[in-house]
Order: C-alpha cells, then sequence, then structure tokens
C-alpha cells in the first residue's frame, strides 16, 4: 500500500508548515501529501489563515522534486469541471506527473451560502458529479471535446497541455458517508473510490462489496476500481499511554471511556502493532492507498512514529 498525509489548510497551515510537512513525510516513507478544498473552517473562524489548495499544490512540487501532491477531496461545486480539468492538466504538468486527483460531491452548506454557491440537493450534486467526471475525463484525452448533460454543457473545448500521467491521472471519488449513491456512482464513472474519514475495515467491507456489486451492474471490472481509506491516525507509543489518552478524551468529550473507545474504533488508533495489524486488515481487502489525519500540529512527531515504528511491520 502507498500512505499519504493529509493536511486540512482550514486548520491555519502557514506554507513553511506544509513544506516542512512534505519533506518529513518523504523521510519517512510516504508518497504524497493530500488536501481538502475549503474556503474557511467555521463562521468565526477569523484568525485562521486559509491557502487555496491549488496553489499550495503549484508551489510545493516546485520546491520538493518527489513529493505527490493531491486532493481528498475538491468539490466538484466549487470551479466548474473545465477550470478543474485546466487546473489539474497545469499541476500535473508542472510536477511531471504527480498529481493524485480526488473529487467529491461537497458537503459544507456554511461555505456554499458564505460564498455565494447554490447548495442543491445531495441527489442533484450527485448527477452534477458524476457529468463533471465525464468532462474533466473527455477533456484531458480528446482534442476536442463535446458534452450536452442535464446540468453541464461544453462544446468543442480545446485544452493543452493534456496531463503527463497516461492516459490521465486516476479519478477518485472521495465520500464521508459512503451512501449507496456515491458508491454506485463511484462505480459507474470513477478509477478509484475513497472512504474517509471514520471507517473500519468491518465497515469498509461491506461498502467494498457493494462497489463491487455496482460494477457487475455497469458492466465494469471491479478490479478497475480501485480502493483508498483516509483514516483520523494517532499513533501511541505503549498501551498505559493510549488508556491515558481515552481518559482524558472521554472526560474532554463529555463521555464515557466504553463510548470514546468505541469512538476512536473507528479509527486508525492505538500502538504501532494495533495500527499495523489494522493497515494490514485494509491491505488483505484489496486496498492500495490509505491517507493519515494526523492531530494537527503533530504531524512531524507523528510521521517519525510511523516511519521508525510502524513502516518496519508492514
Amino acid at each position: 500500500m502507498d500512505f499519504d498525509v493529509q493536511i486540512e489548510p482550514q486548520f491555519g497551515y502557514s506554507y513553511d508548515d506544509v513544506l516542512g510537512i512534505a519533506n518529513v513525510a518523504l523521510e519517512n516513507h510516504l508518497k504524497g501529501v493530500r488536501f481538502s478544498d475549503h474556503f474557511m473552517l467555521d463562521a468565526n473562524a477569523t484568525d485562521k489563515e486559509l491557502l487555496d489548495p491549488w496553489l499550495l499544490m503549484a508551489a510545493l512540487v516546485r520546491d520538493n522534486e518527489k513529493i505527490r501532491v493531491g486532493s481528498l477531496v475538491f468539490c466538484n461545486s466549487y470551479r466548474m469541471p473545465t477550470l478543474h480539468a485546466k487546473m489539474a492538466a497545469t499541476v500535473d504538468t508542472l510536477s511531471n506527473g504527480r498529481l493524485d486527483f480526488a473529487i467529491g460531491a461537497g458537503w459544507k452548506e456554511l461555505e456554499y451560502r458564505a460564498m455565494g454557491y447554490e447548495f442543491s440537493s445531495f441527489s442533484t450534486r450527485a448527477e452534477q458529479l458524476s457529468e463533471a467526471i465525464q468532462i474533466i475525463r473527455g477533456i484531458w484525452t480528446e482534442e476536442k471535446f463535446s458534452f450536452a448533460g442535464k446540468h453541464y454543457h461544453v462544446h468543442d473545448v480545446v485544452s493543452f497541455p493534456k496531463p503527463v500521467q497516461k492516459p490521465y491521472p486516476k479519478i477518485w471519488v472521495g465520500t464521508n458517508r459512503a451512501g449507496p449513491k456515491m458508491i454506485e456512482l463511484a462505480a459507474q464513472y470513477g478509477d478509484g473510490i475513497n472512504v474517509a474519514w471514520g471507517f473500519s475495515p468491518e465497515r469498509t467491507s461491506k461498502i467494498f462489496q457493494r462497489l463491487e456489486e455496482f460494477a457487475d451492474k455497469h458492466e465494469r471490472n471491479p478490479e478497475d476500481i480501485s480502493k483508498s481509506v483516509g483514516l483520523w491516525t494517532r499513533i501511541l507509543k505503549s498501551k498505559d499511554e493510549m488508556d491515558e489518552r481515552i481518559k482524558s478524551g472521554a472526560v474532554a468529550s463529555g463521555i464515557s471511556e466504553d463510548d470514546y473507545r468505541k469512538r476512536v474504533s473507528n479509527s486508525l488508533w492505538g500502538t504501532s502493532e494495533i495500527i499495523a495489524d489494522r493497515l494490514g486488515m485494509y491491505q488483505d481487502q484489496g486496498v492500495t492507498n490509505i491517507v493519515l489525519m494526523f492531530p494537527y500540529g503533530e504531524e512531524r512527531e507523528q510521521l517519525s512514529l510511523f516511519g521508525n515504528n510502524i513502516e518496519p511491520l508492514l
């Protein structure tokens, strides 16, 4: 499996933070950095600087010549599919083929309202995403591309350069709920599916079974659809530290220790041995990519623990 580290620009990362995390990630055998796509953390986040993920990626691939960059996930609603296709091809060109492209239907109504975007029903946003994926793929692969759908119409789009990766960068469909509509959308139109952030191996097993069923329905080979899981991750040095974290976390959350333990059971949370064992479960399900989201501000320390204590166990 390949591993990436997730960065949420909405939490207030500087560019130096991002570059430092990327460098430490490579040192500890991770392949890439993924970015979420948001405009604001919440309605009161006037103290948070939020750098645009596309511009972060463009800068990062120039300052680090090995790191892969990508999204988890870009919001289809925030840019027209034609613009997403152009921006992605540009970053793939600047990086000489180091872009990982994941896109989702969008969910953060607060941002839609604040930025003046229409917040349509989920069903409509899913329909728009399915059309957008077809448009993006078409623009990447054809000299001139036209499309007439329910939501988008484009005519004789000319867009060069094409992506460096051939036939095109894999299009991952990202979902944080993994309901049947999004699973089927990934099976019909995606090159891969990512589920994030709280999905135990028991849950992903059922999701991937549904993915195969939908792939059969749409006459696709399930093996042509890659699998990725994003996980809240905290690496702990001992079971004693784990117990202490559970106790303090339960108190801070105002719930019982048992309830807090159940909450973290859906995350990648524990000692090196626990985490390595769980990663093996995902690998047995055919997962080829894991995206790790560490606690904000602890990324470099956690990445070092991953490289030194977990990677040798895999």
